[in-house]
């Protein structure tokens, strides 16, 4: 019987628990609060990290013991300071998969499947709306304070978070909204598992309001969960015949539940020993990406394809 540690129990952490015995219907799941007992943690074959950033010191620890884990840290400082222990994770033979959110996340695994379409891809272009609970509400505004990162023609590129307004349309019905740069980690991770692609951006839809509080503490505290969100992933490239194509996916619900189902999709190819030891990112070639797409969405995350065509099915996967 595995046994599997929760850390965090806010939206996404209630959500995860719900839809584990889904997927590992024998597991024995451990709630742990690390800031009162870590007890649970060494016994653990697993640990998911679905509590507010950061995940670093925890998951360095965990790692160097043999702990598989999974974080859904969403903060580029501490997605950063993950990424630097793919040594540590290595030596012990555990796996890291950082960013098991929805963006990064799931937007990853969007990515690398339409990418896989075309003969070459070299741009990807995120950009999501909502948030899930009052942590992702504050990561949110605090992400509109800081900086944002992109590539542009393979270098990176630094702007201030609130800039570079696109209007982003979401699947219904989230529709269309005005999105913007911000401190996210996104394009970090995706610019590892894409090494050939030259422009990654991301963004996220901010009101005028967000923008302009964004350097003040929040005015009002953030409601219990946010309304439904919604994820958009664009690749641009070539076919096989040279033609230059666009491909989009996106999806329309609620983010708590859409990094819930991306960070319990991942859980079972780890325990089954099919994911690869080191750090791992979603997108990632040497992962089963139809196969999480496929679980993912069997978790109640329903991904639609932009064809122009309407339409009632998902997305082929």
């Amino acid at each position: 019987m595995t046994t599997v540690a929760l850390v965090g129990g806010g939206v996404v952490g209630r959500r995860i628990r719900q839809r584990l015995s889904f997927v590992l219907p024998d597991a024995h799941i451990v709630d742990v609060d690390p800031r009162l007992s870590e007890r649970g943690l060494d016994n653990s074959e697993i640990v998911l990290l679905a509590s507010p950033a950061p995940h670093a010191p925890l998951a360095e620890r965990l790692v160097s013991a043999g702990t598989h884990v999974v974080s859904v840290s969403d903060d580029l400082d501490d997605v950063s300071d993950l990424l630097q222990l793919d040594d540590r994770a290595h030596a012990s033979g555990a796996t890291l998969f950082v960013g098991a959110g929805m963006a990064p996340g799931l937007s990853g695994l969007l990515a690398r499947h339409l990418a896989d379409q075309l003969a070459v891809c070299d741009e990807i272009h995120i950009a999501m709306h909502g948030t899930a609970g009052p942590a992702c509400a504050r990561q949110h505004h605090d992400a509109l304070s800081g900086t944002g990162i992109g590539l542009h023609d393979g270098m990176w590129i630094r702007r201030p978070s609130g800039s570079g307004r696109e209007l982003c349309w979401f699947p219904e019905p989230v529709g269309a909204y005005d999105c913007y740069r911000a401190e996210l980690a996104s394009p970090l991770l995706l610019r590892d598992v894409f090494p050939g692609v030259a422009r990654i951006s991301a963004r996220v839809s901010a009101t005028r309001r967000d923008r302009f509080t964004a350097w003040l503490p929040m005015l009002r505290p953030p409601h219990p969960e946010g309304g439904v969100g919604a994820l958009r992933v664009e690749v641009r490239g070539a076919d096989s015949a040279g033609e230059r194509v666009a491909l989009v996916v996106g999806l329309a619900e609620q983010v708590g539940t859409t990094a819930a189902a991306t960070a319990t999709a991942v859980v079972p190819p780890i325990v089954d020993g099919g994911t690869p030891t080191g750090v791992v990112c979603a997108g990632d070639p040497r992962l089963d990406t139809p196969g999480l797409l496929h679980r993912i969405e069997h978790l109640g995350v329903r991904i639609q394809e932009f064809t122009g065509i309407p339409t009632a099915s998902g997305v082929e996967v």
